[in-house]
């Protein structure tokens, strides 16, 4: 049935258009509609099966690791076939695995560890927490992981261990940390708390290291809200993890077996932590897959807007887990436009976004530690400022000045969520002029 229009209705509509067109077109930080209105998909996704799963363990009285080893073991075995490695060692979260690693290597006060400084703090605190002594190593600005340029020049005869991290999911350059690390003889703890399911040249992130250490903490992309894992194919590591992990005890047969191999603490995973992860590893294939097509559109997307450098790839990364989208803003691209303010628009267009990291090399609180009283029976005062000058990272300063992230959950829609970001970001960049002025 033809609707009709009266003449005054017609030309009012018409009349209206023009005016509906460039609100639509301005940003919503100058009075625009903004791009989006919906919500990007909600984390976790939580099925009937992880409810079945959670209450199978209420039910059964038996929730945590000792004197019953059956979940927490069924899941060590699932993860490490899943990974191909040959040993998986389930705890409590992701820097208890960097933690009990550390330990089983031996690391100690006064031991350098070279350290990436565009990283979550955990990555050092574990350091720290043994005593030892972080090396950063500034990092590439082209890719946001450890530049593997500067690792060797900051090797000393107190090296002890190597700390790559595979940031946002992306993978750190392993073929020639592992050469460096070969050449000197120094183990490597690949931190992939963020990388599950990359791959370097074919192979899982995590299973080419000394040790791997994954998270699950609830934004992860495979998460059980905490939780943690270590990866190994060495069986007299994997032993010494475990006892650590669990207060200096060996595999315990009884829950009164109260036998001591070393010190130790309590980093194990509960049942209900490895019940949930089992479910969830189900659909890990396929929203991994999601998020690659998604990333690889948006990539495609985002090269085209002059001022925004997504982050590349080294080319052994055959695949990246995209924890984390991550691009560098070119202010002078956008009329000078803060990075600060830029953040604002794109947040006030529906699309969530992040600054990221700041200098973790910098932070306040190095300085506390590492000139406290304990710290300078081993590390004197004056021996801090030699410290800083030895970890300066000025492409991590600049980095940080420049980044913009976007959590993987972002990537788990469809592509036209994809077209939204390039379209807020575009519109952004036509009125940057502007916004600056406003702001």
């Amino acid at each position: 049935m033809t609707q009709r229009f009266s003449r005054r209705a017609f030309l009012g509509a018409a009349t209206a258009a023009p005016s509906l067109l460039i609100a639509n077109d301005r940003p919503a930080l100058l009075g625009g509609r903004p791009v989006r209105s919906k919500p990007f998909p909600s984390w976790p996704r939580i099925t009937a099966e992880d409810e079945r799963a959670v209450l199978e363990v209420l039910r059964s009285g038996i929730w945590c690791r000792n004197p019953d080893d059956r979940v927490a073991r069924q899941f060590e075995q699932q993860y490490a076939a899943l990974m191909g490695a040959k040993h998986c060692l389930a705890t409590a979260n992701g820097t208890s695995a960097l933690f009990a690693s550390l330990a089983a290597l031996d690391i100690g006060p006064g031991d350098e560890v070279i350290v990436p400084p565009y990283t979550f703090v955990a990555t050092i605190n574990v350091v720290l927490l043994h005593h030892a002594i972080p090396i950063f190593v500034d990092t590439d600005l082209e890719t946001f992981q450890i530049d593997p340029t500067k690792i060797e020049a900051a090797i000393t005869e107190r090296t002890r261990a190597i700390i790559p991290v595979h940031l946002g999911g992306n993978v750190a350059d392993l073929d020639r940390i592992l050469a460096i690390a070969s050449k000197y003889r120094i183990p490597v703890i690949e931190d992939a708390c963020q990388a599950h399911m990359a791959e370097w040249r074919g192979r899982k992130v995590g299973t080419y290291g000394t040790t791997g250490c994954f998270s699950f903490q609830l934004t992860k992309n495979l998460c059980s809200g905490e939780g943690g894992a270590i990866l190994t194919n060495d069986d007299q590591l994997i032993e010494r993890c475990y006892s650590f992990h669990n207060n200096g005890r060996g595999r315990v047969r009884h829950g009164l077996d109260f036998t001591y191999l070393t010190h130790g603490s309590n980093l194990r995973m509960t049942h209900f932590q490895a019940a949930l992860l089992m479910t969830q590893m189900t659909r890990l294939e396929e929203q991994t897959r999601t998020r690659e097509q998604n990333a690889a559109y948006l990539t495609q997307l985002l090269r085209e807007i002059p001022g925004i450098h997504p982050a590349n790839q080294y080319a052994g990364c055959t695949r990246n887990a995209y924890h984390l989208y991550m691009f560098r803003y070119d202010a002078e691209q956008f009329a000078g436009l803060s990075r600060d303010t830029f953040l604002k628009a794109l947040r006030a267009e529906g699309i969530p976004c992040s600054e990221g990291y700041k200098p973790l090399n910098r932070e306040p609180f190095l300085k506390n530690v590492m000139t406290s009283r304990t710290w300078q029976r081993f590390f004197p005062k004056q021996e801090f400022a030699r410290w800083q000058e030895r970890t300066r990272c000025p492409v991590n300063d600049r980095l940080c000045q420049q980044a913009v992230w976007f959590t993987q959950t972002m990537l788990l829609g469809d592509r036209s969520d994809m077209e939204q970001i390039a379209e807020a970001i575009r519109k952004i960049q036509k009125y940057a002029g502007e916004l600056r002025k406003a702001a």
